[in-house]
Order: structure tokens, then C-alpha cells, then sequence
């Protein structure tokens, strides 16, 4: 009777675990590991998981108690002056990764380019660059492609950190859209990295990881623009931040590049004289400082150099020096948990813009005085009073203006 039982039992084991097993999924059944089976091995990551994308996007109105509308500055914003409302300043998208533990990637385009005076919103490439890590820590790099200059902390300062509305005319004409293509060695220490990315993450307005010490070469025909002769920008930089008592950090630096700039044809006015092969001599030198603003800041640059410059005397394109700079002072302070940071710049700048028509003769004396609100990260509101007054001359025109106006932007980060 005792055996009959038992067997009963089994059968009844049996039949139970044969529904349940009817009931499991066939993968989970091939799931169920034998004695002695190999660990499973780690799903292997896909591409997209090591991809970020992000952007931003500034939206401005520049024409608030204007009082004069013939008053622009077609490298600062061209929404400026008489016949523009609201406009894009800056609409971009960034891919950037790792994509090997080696290798790193950023791609950023801007989806708000003009293509001429009466075609705007086309995509261009703004960056497209490798850095390819020579050491495990990353702390020697090269970096191939287009990306910026390694000129002046106001050109490698993203946009969507800095205060002012635009960059300086002193520093930002050595490099009009602060980037060019080429090849770039970069050295910072590990923790100097790290504290760089600190004060970005912690809305400081650093300038982000450029290196304490770079040096390249590259084209120099300013960014998306042709290669017109054989020869090669160089530029070299050293800039190091070091923390002061218990809240203070400071940047000094300073950076340097030489090289020849040709002309294209459609640069020169019909008429104005020029070398015969249309190569200039084009090199700088500037000296950096930066107080990051806890809670007070400053920033200052000055830079010297010689450019090709239309020269007025003989309408003629000649070297000649340049020089100018700016200081910007700041203070960031929390009310209600948002974030204001009122700010004041004050710029000069006499010299020439070699991207522009006849290499244009500049003097520029402005003063800007606003407010930056982050009432949270995705959004920033920028109110700013500018006084200016602005003097060029090319083989056509000489244009001298002087005004106010109260400029508005809005930005979007996503």
C-alpha cells in the first residue's frame, strides 16, 4: 500500500511540473543553467548608448529703446539695426561620445546659419572633431577635425555660458567663428580636467577642457572657408586654474599663433590695392585672466598683432598692428532658489577684421551693462543695455555711428 502511495505521488510531481513547464516560455527553459555550465556572457552595448545629444537654442530681440537704427555689427549678431526683428542667433544640436575608451567624438551643428543675406536657417557644421587619448588617463590627446582656435578664453567660452551677448571684437576677429580645421596636441592633468568640468556643471562660465597646455596647426582661412595657400596657422596656448583660499579659483593664461591669410576675391573691392599674391602676415599674441564669479567675477583679455589691414592713405592692403581688449565684470547670487548674475563689459579694439571686405580698419569703444536670470537650467533670460560706438573703413565706405538699444535674449537648453 505504501509503495502504491508513493508511486501515486510521483505520477502527480509529474503531471504538475509537466503544465507548469507547457505554461514557461521556451527561452526560459533553455535558461535553466546545468551543473556545470559557463557563466552567460555580458549583452554586449550598442552605439546609440554611447552617444549623447544635446543642444541650445538663443532667441533675441536687439531693438528696445534704439536710438539709432543705422547702428550694427554684422560679426556680433546681425540682427542689429534698421530692417531686422526677432532672429536665431544660435540654434544648435551636438553628438559627442565615447566611442572607445580612446576615442571621444563631437559633432555640433547650428540649424539657424544664414547661407547669404536672404537665405538663413540652412545646417551647417559648426564642429567635427576626434580626440584620440594617448595615455589611459586622457591626459595627453590629440584632436583632428574642425574645432576651435586655441585662442583667448572669450572664443573657447561656449556661447551658451557666456554673459555677454556676443564676444569681443579684439579677440574674436582673430578667429571670426572661433574655429578652423587641423590638428591640435592637448595636456591637462586629471584632477585640472575634472575642475574644469566643475565649473561648467556648477554654472561658473568656465571655458570647458581646451588643455593647460596646447599647441596645432591649422588652415586659417577662418572656419568652412577654402585653404587659398601653402601655408599653416600655428598657435600654442598655456592656461592653468588655481584655487585661492577656500572658495576662490583663478585662470591666467596666455596664447599666441602666426601664419599667412589670403584674400578671396570676393573680400576686395574692384580698385583697392594689393601684394601680388594676396598673402598677408597674420599673427597675434594675448594675455588671460579669470576670476571665476564666487560669488564675484571678472574676466579680462588684451591682445597685440599684426594683420593685413586696409590702410586709408594709400587704399592699399597692408600689415599693420592691431591691438585691444575688454574686462567683464560679474556677481552671481541665489534669490528663491534662481540664479541672476548682473554683469558689466567694457571693449575696445583698433584694427582690422581680415574677413571682411578691403580687410576693413576698425575702432570700436562700447560698453555693455545687463542681467543674466536662470529661473531653472533649461532656460535663461539675458537683458542688456549696450553703448556703442563703432568706426570702420574699407576701399567704399566709411561708416561711423554711435547708439544705444536694450538687447533681449532667451535661451533654450536641451
Amino acid at each position: 500500500m505504501l509503495l502504491h502511495r508513493f508511486a501515486v505521488a510521483v505520477a502527480l510531481c509529474s503531471c504538475v511540473w509537466s503544465a507548469n513547464a507547457q505554461n514557461m516560455p521556451h527561452d526560459t527553459l533553455n535558461k535553466v543553467p546545468a551543473a556545470n555550465a559557463a557563466p552567460a556572457k555580458p549583452a554586449s552595448s550598442k552605439w546609440y548608448d554611447k552617444i549623447s545629444l544635446r543642444g541650445y537654442a538663443q532667441f533675441r530681440y536687439n531693438r528696445l529703446l534704439e536710438t539709432n537704427p543705422d547702428l550694427r555689427c554684422d560679426q556680433c549678431d546681425k540682427g542689429w539695426g534698421k530692417g531686422q526683428e526677432f532672429v536665431f542667433r544660435r540654434a544648435r544640436l551636438v553628438f559627442s561620445g565615447d566611442v572607445h575608451e580612446r576615442l571621444n567624438i563631437y559633432v555640433q551643428f547650428d540649424y539657424s546659419s544664414d547661407a547669404s543675406s536672404t537665405n538663413k536657417h540652412f545646417l551647417q557644421v559648426r564642429d567635427a572633431y576626434f580626440d584620440l587619448a594617448l595615455d589611459k588617463k586622457k591626459e595627453f590627446r590629440l584632436r583632428l577635425g574642425q574645432s576651435k582656435v586655441l585662442y583667448g578664453f572669450d572664443n573657447l567660452q561656449s556661447s551658451s555660458n557666456r554673459l555677454t551677448l556676443d564676444r569681443s571684437d579684439a579677440l574674436n576677429s582673430a578667429a571670426p567663428n572661433e574655429r578652423e580645421i587641423g590638428g591640435f596636441f592637448l595636456y591637462a592633468p586629471s584632477a585640472v580636467r575634472a575642475l574644469w568640468k566643475q565649473l561648467v556643471d556648477d554654472g561658473l562660465k568656465g571655458s570647458g577642457d581646451y588643455g593647460a597646455f596646447g599647441f596645432g596647426v591649422y588652415n586659417g582661412q577662418t572656419a568652412n572657408k577654402p585653404e587659398l595657400n601653402n601655408d599653416l596657422h600655428v598657435v600654442a596656448r598655456l592656461s592653468y586654474p588655481f584655487k585661492i583660499g577656500r572658495d576662490q579659483i583663478i585662470e591666467p593664461g596666455i596664447q599666441a599663433y602666426t601664419g599667412k591669410y589670403t584674400l578671396a576675391k570676393d573680400q576686395l573691392s574692384a580698385g583697392v590695392k594689393t601684394s601680388q599674391d594676396v598673402r598677408y602676415d597674420d599673427r597675434r599674441v594675448a594675455a588671460s585672466f579669470v576670476l571665476y564669479p564666487r560669488p564675484f567675477g571678472i574676466q579680462a583679455e588684451y591682445n597685440i598683432g599684426d594683420s593685413p589691414t586696409f590702410d586709408t592713405g594709400t587704399d592699399s592692403i597692408r600689415v599693420k598692428g592691431l591691438h585691444g581688449g575688454y574686462v567683464t565684470a560679474s556677481y552671481r547670487t541665489k534669490i528663491k532658489g534662481t540664479t541672476f548674475i548682473p554683469f558689466a563689459r567694457w571693449q575696445t579694439y583698433d584694427g582690422a577684421k581680415k574677413h571682411e571686405l578691403d580687410a576693413r580698419l576698425y575702432r570700436v569703444r562700447e560698453t555693455e551693462i545687463g542681467v543674466e536670470w536662470l529661473p531653472f537650467k533649461n532656460f535663461e533670460l539675458t537683458l542688456a543695455y549696450v553703448i556703442s560706438h563703432r568706426q570702420y573703413e574699407d576701399f567704399k565706405d566709411n561708416y561711423d555711428e554711435s547708439g544705444r538699444l536694450l538687447r533681449v535674449q532667451m535661451q533654450f537648453n536641451y
